[in-house]
């Protein structure tokens, strides 16, 4: 299964605070796709999957501002 997460518009820190809470809704090996366009999420996310050990499989700039990525729950 695969939850999409659509966080643009949203400021920091709500991206991350959304993402983890829509990391507890799925099951370990499921996907979260999150789709933010907070510059400061581009770090905090990616920091955040991996000190909670689940996995980042896709990380992607899709405009000036605004990037998507893909945490596999552990």
């Amino acid at each position: 299964m695969v939850k999409v997460l659509e966080t643009n518009g949203l400021v920091c820190p709500f991206p991350l605070i959304e993402a983890k809470e829509a990391i507890e809704e799925i099951q370990s090996g499921e996907e979260l796709v999150i789709n933010f366009d907070c510059t400061q999420g581009t770090e905090s996310i990616p920091r955040w999957a991996a000190e909670a050990g689940h996995q980042v499989t896709n990380f992607e700039q899709l405009d000036v501002a605004a990037w998507t990525i893909t945490v596999v729950k552990k």
